[in-house]
């Protein structure tokens, strides 16, 4: 057919970033990260490895931001490591990453910056059909969020979201977009 334009949606990757279970997810798919009893190092090692390998192709990768509650208090320099090494990753590899505070993730799934997890996971499964189950199941639930709204700023809606929930993009750190697939 001549003049046909094929237009596809950017490879856009969610990542919620844990030391025990990192949320892994692409557009209808979702998985995880388990380092199980590796700690320090070698840990933070073979978990940027992992998720390396699942964004090695991006052009936008979207992660969660810090959490300033929920009593991490003795991981948060390891944690913050994880964060920068993987900012670093994509940086190495000119993929450009967002970084969306976990009140602007929740906000978008489930309309309110304090869903429970429970809540987020199952608003992601009536929007988009992703059902999360077992292990890892409340990380993949965000880690799927964060994808979509990566997709929802670049124009490329996965599915129609309520005005209000929609407000939680504003409050994130999007990397300047242009050139990037459209």
């Amino acid at each position: 057919m001549t003049g046909t334009v094929t237009t596809s949606r950017p490879l856009v990757i969610g990542l919620d970033l844990s030391l025990t279970c990192t949320g892994v997810a692409g557009e209808g798919w979702a998985d995880y990260i388990r380092p199980k009893t590796l700690r320090g190092h070698p840990r933070l090692n073979h978990l940027v490895d992992e998720i390396t390998s699942f964004i090695k192709k991006a052009d936008l990768v979207v992660i969660e931001g810090p959490s300033f509650g929920g009593g991490v208090a003795h991981r948060h320099e390891d944690l913050a490591g994880l964060r920068v090494m993987v900012r670093h990753a994509c940086w190495r590899r000119s993929i450009p990453y967002a970084l969306v505070p976990p009140s602007c993730r929740a906000l978008y799934a489930a309309g309110k910056g304090s869903a429970p997890k429970g809540l987020v996971r199952d608003e992601i499964a009536r929007r988009y059909g992703i059902e999360l189950d077992g292990v890892g199941r409340y990380d993949m639930a965000d880690a799927y969020t964060l994808l979509a709204m990566g997709l929802h700023h670049l124009g490329h809606q996965l599915a129609e979201v309520p005005e209000k929930n929609a407000t939680g993009l504003t409050g994130c750190q999007w990397p300047d977009t242009e050139g990037l697939a459209a």
